[in-house]
């Protein structure tokens, strides 16, 4: 059972995790210092403001800190990562704004430059005085970066590059810090050297003079208006033949000489650009972690408010009840809690990977970087479209004032809107999942020409395929202690939900193969109709992928749990977590026979139960995430004080009555 009280700073500490320095120095040094969203304002009047804070964010709290030591940063990607994920609670313009800047802009500076480009640019990109746009994405080609139509052509007499926008669909669309502030763009090219193309490279591109005019060849306009992230400044850039110095190639992958002649440490085409790709997959992580802080700032509201607003009375007593009191109520808000628990766990575990990735010294471990990329763009999807739906629910649970500017939710709701789509649209990222989880089924059995004709063994399948977090002795533990039949096994069994994810995993994937195996069969000269058939397989196979890491995350962090009463109030809400996943895909348990109905209804049951449970330390969960009350900025909840003063007021009258 769960204990009468709670400290919540206890369960902070497990929340917090790895970069708990980090947390708490943004909000000692942000919290009460103008940072907060501003409801209300112009377009003009929002990129005014974001434009002076982000030269105020004092860099020692963790944005720049995945820049070397040498030019001010601390070698942390992990560090800025976390600071970005926390200025997501304050103000989500400036977060966009300070990733644009610190993370894509200067980290593919990092990423992609060398020494001479370090040496020359960095101090003044981790100071401001240098800003800049993350120039990729084009009006026609956006997820399908290695399709990019902008040429940049080298002329070994200049010794120079011609950069150029060769029609409309070419033109860079969508770049923050482009309309107004950025000075300089890393641009994304197709590099053409004698007479042949070398595929997708960069360069450090001037677009605006020291007066802020456009330099010359470039031209430069405004995005339009947005739904929401007025604060950013997103714009289109084109190029007409800009001469671009032979150095200004940001050159780690890929090398120009003054004749022309390229070279390149990686001589695969495909496997060069993808390695240039996967070193800028920090932006992916801090958008699914914006997303997730997003999510718990719109759930904290919501749950303040619920706690305070009454609705209907109590037949037979002279009294209203509280929101949260009503099961409908716990169901929206309670179910959407524990998932934004368990992506916080398994958003910190990923942080934590990616830093051990890009810190690490020696060779990078092809497999390790691959397997970041996969989760990054699972986690990115999963928390994007959580924030999607929890927030609309939370203003709903909210009622008219959740439609309220004053209460942020619209805003919470408008900016984060755009997280499905940047940084990979969320549909394209799981069938990225799907497609690494296919390719380790072709290095554990052989070619997948014809969709694999290796004998299918189910339980090398089982063991390929399920990459383990850090936590798999423990996650090996808890499966193998799962007692007898499912039947007999109680539906809050640890073991059991772990089983359940993980069997899920299993079957979609071997169904997947098949499935394109047999398509093979009849179409093998038409490998995009093999694949774009089984498109919807393909998809449940990646989310039962991320469902299933999610779940071991919060079992791993539950493990690190040291305070015992915590512990205990999370394992209560990873029950919710499970069991809320397992009943949103009844069907597919119960047509594979993996549940009866009765044990379905069981969960329902369960669950209820579960809510009931939890249902008294609502306000203890949300005050763990340790939101300022300045960053939430909502009008309820300044009024909640004497709301709760008016209520126990009005329940000691009618206890006495």
């Amino acid at each position: 059972m769960i204990g009468d009280s709670i400290d919540a700073a206890r369960l902070q500490e497990a929340l917090d995790g790895r970069w708990a320095h980090i947390r708490q120095a943004v909000r000692d040094k942000l919290g009460k210092t103008g940072f907060a969203a501003v409801h209300g304002e112009t377009g003009d009047e929002a990129r005014d403001r974001i434009s002076a804070l982000i030269r105020r964010i004092p860099t020692d709290i963790g944005v720049a800190s995945a820049f070397p030591k040498v030019y001010g940063g601390s070698d942390d990607p992990g560090g800025s990562v976390v600071a970005a994920e926390m200025l997501a609670y304050a103000d989500l313009s400036l977060m966009v704004k300070a990733g644009v800047q610190w993370g894509l802009f200067g980290g593919a500076v990092v990423a992609l430059g060398t020494e001479r480009h370090h040496e020359a640019y960095l101090r003044g990109i981790i100071a401001t005085e240098i800003m800049g746009c993350f120039a990729m994405t084009e009006t026609g080609h956006g997820s399908d970066v290695q399709k990019l139509r902008t040429t940049c052509v080298y002329d070994p007499d200049t010794e120079t590059f011609d950069l150029h926008t060769p029609h409309q669909a070419a033109r860079k669309d969508y770049i923050g810090n482009a309309a107004r502030d950025g000075r300089m763009a890393v641009v994304f090219a197709q590099l053409i050297t004698q007479g042949r193309n070398r595929g997708v490279h960069a360069w450090l591109v001037p677009i605006r003079d020291a007066d802020g005019n456009p330099m010359p060849g470039v031209t430069l306009s405004d995005a339009g208006h947005k739904a929401g992230l007025l604060g950013v400044d997103n714009g289109r850039i084109s190029f007409d033949h800009v001469t671009v110095p032979r150095d200004m190639l940001l050159d780690r992958y890929g090398q120009v000489a003054a004749d022309g002649t390229y070279s390149s440490p990686i001589d695969n085409d495909t496997r060069r650009f993808f390695t240039m790709l996967g070193t800028l997959v920090r932006g992916r992580v801090t958008v699914g972690g914006a997303a997730s802080a997003a999510t718990r700032a719109a759930l904290t509201i919501a749950i303040r408010y619920g706690d305070i607003r009454r609705q209907f009375g109590v037949p037979g007593e002279d009294r209203e009840v509280a929101l949260n009191d009503y099961l409908a109520h716990q169901r929206k808000l309670l179910p959407a809690l524990a998932t934004s628990y368990a992506y916080a766990f398994a958003q910190e575990e990923l942080v934590g990977t990616l830093a051990d990735v890009q810190t690490g010294s020696g060779p990078v471990d092809e497999h390790r970087q691959r397997e970041l990329e996969s989760r990054a763009a699972g986690l990115k999807a999963m928390q994007t479209w959580h924030a999607t739906h929890t927030i609309q629910m939370c203003r709903e649970a909210c009622g008219g004032a959740g439609y309220l500017s004053e209460n942020r939710l619209p805003a919470l709701k408008a900016d984060t809107d755009v997280f499905t789509t940047f940084e990979g649209d969320n549909t394209v990222l799981l069938q990225l999942v799907a497609k690494g989880l296919l390719t380790g089924y072709r290095d554990a059995f052989g070619s997948l020409d014809g969709w694999g004709r290796a004998t299918f063994v189910a339980e090398q399948v089982r063991e390929m395929v399920l990459e383990r977090t850090a936590a798999r002795g423990l996650i090996q533990r808890l499966v193998g202690a799962v007692p007898g039949r499912d039947e007999e096994v109680a539906v809050t069994d640890r073991g059991w939900h772990l089983t359940m994810f993980e069997d899920r995993e299993k079957h979609v994937l071997e169904g997947a193969i098949r499935r394109l195996r047999n398509g093979a069969a009849t179409k093998k000269d038409r490998p995009f109709e093999i694949f774009n058939d089984v498109q919807d397989h393909v998809l449940k196979t990646a989310t039962a992928h991320i469902d299933r890491i999610t779940l071991e995350a919060f079992v791993a962090g539950i493990e690190r749990t040291t305070d015992p009463a915590a512990q205990t109030l999370l394992n209560r809400v990873c029950d919710l977590y499970a069991l809320v996943t397992i009943e949103a895909d009844k069907g597919w348990f119960l047509e594979h026979g993996r549940l009866t109905p009765a044990r379905s209804k069981a969960i329902t049951t369960v669950i209820n139960d579960l809510l009931a449970e939890l249902r008294p330390h609502l306000r203890t969960l949300v005050d763990a995430f340790a939101i300022p009350d300045e960053w939430l900025n909502a009008a309820i909840l300044r009024e909640e004080p004497g709301r709760q003063e008016a209520m126990a007021e009005e329940d000691a009258r009618v206890t006495t009555a």
